[in-house]
Order: C-alpha cells, then sequence, then structure tokens
C-alpha cells in the first residue's frame, strides 16, 4: 500500500492533523458540527462530562458524554471551504493510519450534523423554527473539484436547478447530494424538510444589498421559485452542500439541521436566537443519545 505523502496529509509535530490539532482516539464516532466557534460551550454545556478541549484557528473542539453517548462537537468556522479542511481532517483522523500514512483497512463512517442558522426562503417556514435539509445544494463550486456521484433523483433535481438558474459562464456550476436516511430518521421528527442551498457569501451571494448592485438581483425570487414536483429550495446558508457532497464522497452519515433566523420572503428576523438555538441544540442532543 502505497504512502500518502507530507505535502499531501500535514501533520503537526505531535503527529496530530493539521488544522484541528487533533489526534484519533480525541473524537467520537458521533460529530456535531457548529460554525460558530463560540457555539461549542453552547451545545457542550449539555454534557455531563468533557474530556477533551482543543483549539487551533477556528476550529475549536470539545469531546465529552451526554447520557451515556459520546459525542463530539467542532467548530468549522463559516463556508464551505473551511469545510474541505475539517471534513477532510476528520475522515483522515478514523480512515488513515497518520503513523504508517496509509489507508486502514477497514473503513469507518462517523455520524457527522449540523446544527446552524439559516434563512427562510419560503412564506411558510417562520423565523425560531427548524429545517432538516433532505438535500443540499451547492452554488458555492468546491465540490466540483471532486468526481460526486448523484444518484436519479439527485441528477434530475440539480438539473432542473442547472435549467432554472443557469450560470451563464460566470458562475460556478451547482452540485446537489442527499442527506444519510438513517440520521433523517433518527433526527427530523416534526420540523420542516427541503432543499438547502449553500452560498459562496454572505452579502451579494445571499441577495443583500448595501453599497453595490447585484449582478443577479433575482437571486431571492429565483430560489423561492423553484419547484420539482414534491422539491423546493426551503431554506439557505453556507455549509451544507459541501458538507453532503464531501460526506458521500468520503463514505460519511451526514445531516444538517437549521434554526430559522430570519425569513428573506417576509423579511422578518428573530428576536429570541439564542433561546431558539438552545431549544435545536437540546432537541438533537436527546434525539442522538435516543436513537444513534
Amino acid at each position: 500500500m502505497s504512502k500518502i505523502p507530507e505535502s499531501e496529509l500535514i501533520l503537526n509535530s505531535d503527529g496530530s492533523v493539521y488544522h484541528l490539532n487533533l489526534h484519533p482516539e480525541e473524537i467520537a464516532d458521533t460529530v456535531i458540527n457548529v460554525g460558530d466557534p463560540d457555539r461549542v460551550g453552547m451545545v457542550s454545556k449539555f454534557f455531563d462530562s468533557i474530556e477533551v478541549r482543543k483549539q487551533k484557528r477556528e476550529f475549536v473542539t470539545h469531546t465529552g458524554t451526554y447520557k451515556s453517548k459520546r459525542i463530539t462537537v467542532l467548530s468549522t468556522g463559516i463556508g464551505t471551504d473551511n469545510i474541505d479542511i475539517v471534513y477532510n481532517e476528520l475522515d483522515a483522523l478514523v480512515n488513515i493510519d497518520l503513523r504508517k500514512r496509509e489507508i486502514q483497512p477497514q473503513l469507518k463512517s462517523l455520524n457527522l450534523i449540523r446544527i446552524g442558522t439559516s434563512g427562510s426562503l419560503q412564506k411558510e417556514i417562520p423565523v425560531d423554527g427548524f429545517v432538516f435539509s433532505r438535500f443540499g445544494l451547492g452554488l458555492d463550486g468546491l465540490l466540483n473539484f471532486y468526481r460526486l456521484k448523484n444518484d436519479q433523483e439527485e441528477q434530475q433535481i440539480v438539473e432542473a436547478f442547472r435549467h432554472h438558474y443557469p450560470n451563464e459562464g460566470i458562475l460556478p456550476q451547482s452540485y446537489l447530494a442527499r442527506c444519510s436516511n438513517k440520521l433523517e430518521m433518527a433526527l427530523s421528527e416534526g420540523m420542516f424538510k427541503g432543499i438547502t442551498a449553500s452560498c459562496s457569501g454572505f452579502y451579494a451571494p445571499q441577495g443583500r444589498v448595501l453599497r453595490y448592485e447585484l449582478a443577479r438581483p433575482n437571486f431571492i425570487e429565483t430560489l423561492h421559485s423553484f419547484r420539482l414536483g414534491e422539491h423546493r429550495i426551503t431554506n439557505f446558508e453556507m455549509e451544507t452542500g459541501a458538507m453532503y457532497g464531501l460526506a458521500r464522497i468520503l463514505g460519511h452519515h451526514c445531516c444538517s439541521i437549521n434554526a430559522i433566523v430570519a425569513n428573506r420572503i417576509t423579511n422578518e428576523h428573530t428576536h429570541k436566537g439564542d433561546e431558539t438555538m438552545n431549544r435545536l441544540i437540546e432537541t438533537v442532543l436527546d434525539r442522538i443519545a435516543a436513537g444513534l
């Protein structure tokens, strides 16, 4: 078996993976991803005990136990470029022998669960509601650097969206992947479900206007109006598409659950964001402990 060169898999002097600064034994099989480093503590405050606390750059990690279930919570920072780092390094921790620099003979699948915030793209999905992403639609271009294989349903959806929202040779080609069926069954009860679009930025890439003109002034309406049978775009943020695509490629279970903090159709914004996020965190933790 060929070794992975040092230039391809960079390790720190203590043998930990480069960006996350973690060793294999420091992560659980279930990893909650949050964007905001401060949100790691919002999750781990519910733990019964914490065995690992680490931070490097925006990547904060706490591993502990909640109702006898070992769980890691790890901040990714904002954007799909950070997801590229986090998911590849998490996979390396469980599927590569870091000392030998060789792929493990038996591969392992992690449960990767995003808890985040998002903007609603449908009037009937209110602020402070919860959205479970059945599909992640990437508008950022990251997965165009990988070979992502779609099933027939995914291909139909993404081709319909590309026709509905052509890139006109300027924007990255969109991509799409589905969530883990296992995680949907365990975690999604009572939540809104649909397609979550992941954007490459927060301002113009999400249709916000400050001191500039938008190249795509109808962006919000274009996402809002997309339909293919029962499929519609429920919300958008900046990570889910890459998470679903990379999890598919690397063989992990993945889902994304978002608290809605703004409705871009009604122009409403939450006034109780922390309360809503705490409610979502506790809901997801309880369902992980009960069903994974």
